[in-house]
């Protein structure tokens, strides 16, 4: 059993953090990778660059976070980008989000501090396809990070683009 705490909206150490991740979020050995990314999406030309500049809008979003809420973010956005790398990151209204090949957004990260809330929120879109009988949720508080609510995150972003 680890003794590590998961990360909190209020503060906090991360369950799962990556080596040499500092407060729970991206080490700089994966901030170093995601810059190189957008750099190689810029190099595949007009789409490949628009995508990489979508991505460097979201890492300054998170940048700009609140430690509590930066670690959470930066959580999410590894989640998304790997459960589904065919989503483009941009930013939705300040918020990092990620938008399917038409543009629209299926998820999307609203951090604690955007509006003083006091818990982090998930969000889906009309575009994802997480339709289930006539009611289903489309928002989740999200206060703390933890391999549970990892697992959970990437189920609900496979089902949302599936």
């Amino acid at each position: 059993m680890s003794t590590k705490k998961p990360t909190t909206a209020s503060g906090g150490d991360s369950a799962g953090e990556a080596p040499g991740a500092d407060a729970g979020g991206f080490s700089a050995e994966e901030r170093a990778a995601m810059q190189e990314r957008a750099a190689e999406l810029r190099a595949e030309g007009r789409k490949g660059a628009k995508k990489a500049d979508g991505m460097q809008a979201v890492l300054d979003r998170i940048a700009q976070m609140a430690p509590a809420d930066r670690a959470l973010a930066e959580r999410v956005h590894l989640t998304v980008v790997t459960a589904a790398p065919q989503l483009s990151p941009k930013t939705w209204y300040g918020m990092p989000a990620y938008a399917n090949e038409d543009g629209k957004i299926v998820v999307f990260f609203q951090d604690a501090g955007k509006f003083n809330y006091r818990y982090s929120t998930l969000g889906f879109q009309e575009a994802a396809h997480l339709d289930d009988g006539d009611l289903w949720p489309v928002s989740y508080a999200l206060r703390t990070w933890s391999p549970t609510v990892e697992k959970r995150v990437r189920e609900l972003v496979t089902a949302a683009i599936s």
